[in-house]
């Protein structure tokens, strides 16, 4: 009985932690260079289930594809935090070094090394999934002799599985 109990237990607790997830994403990137073309741009991410769980905060390992309209695409693998606060509200940050290929000419960001960090904000739904807006910004972190940026807004969803 002990050992019964135990094995419950512990099934109850892997189906209360945090599951994986794929984002999808929507919205617009400014370039910082003046030259470059702003973009529609959109975004999938996978987020693995957390490493590190405390109380209110999460870390996780991550891997995100963005494209423009433009065809401009980056594709990083990096962390994920998320800090949970007031019930169903979070903050999640996120860095994801990856490789950038510019599509137009004109969106160059100096390299093919670009760092994406993101900061978000977003509200888990009743059925486990979630929404969020974001910020995310990408640059070469003046890895390279040009390093103009590129900042976007996104509207994502959450499908946690």
């Amino acid at each position: 009985m002990k050992y019964l109990t135990a094995t419950v237990a512990l099934f109850l607790a892997a189906q209360a932690a945090h599951a994986q997830s794929i984002v999808f994403g929507a919205g617009f990137s400014d370039f910082s260079d003046s030259l470059s073309d702003d973009e529609a741009v959109i975004s999938l991410e996978y987020h693995h289930r957390p490493f590190h769980e405390a109380t209110r905060f999460s870390a996780t390992w991550g891997g995100a594809l963005t494209i423009d309209t433009a065809a401009d695409v980056h594709i990083g693998i990096g962390l994920i935090g998320t800090y949970t606060f007031a019930d169903r509200w979070f903050v999640e940050g996120s860095v994801m070094p990856g490789y950038f290929s510019e599509g137009d000419a004109l969106n160059d960001l100096g390299g093919e090394f670009q760092i994406r960090s993101l900061l978000g904000l977003g509200y888990t739904l009743n059925n486990g999934n979630s929404v969020s807006l974001a910020i995310t910004h990408k640059s070469n972190a003046s890895t390279q002799d040009d390093n103009p940026g590129v900042n976007s807004v996104l509207l994502r969803y959450h499908y946690a599985f």
